[in-house]
């Protein structure tokens, strides 16, 4: 038997009752309000974005100086031999 968790009224929203809502946000909040809220969101993302960013240059620095500081731990008679 299927079950979903979603309430039944999200289901049938359709886009009729999105843009309903959307008036109705606006007409509650204003326009300026909704572009101060989007710009921050942006603002929000653009941040997220340059951490990962960041985040993933200092993990491949610190991948390449571990590789450099490597030692080599093969005992010398095996090095020798091949």
């Amino acid at each position: 038997m299927y079950t979903t968790l979603t309430p039944l009224f999200i289901q049938n929203i359709g886009l009729p009752g999105m843009l309903l809502i959307a008036v109705v946000v606006l007409v509650m909040f204003g326009r300026g309000k909704i572009s101060n809220l989007m710009g921050e969101v942006g603002k929000g993302i653009t941040a997220f974005k340059k951490g990962v960013s960041e985040g993933k240059e200092e993990m491949e620095a610190s991948i390449e100086d571990a590789a450099e500081t490597a030692k080599d731990v093969t005992p010398d008679d095996t090095k020798t031999k091949s």
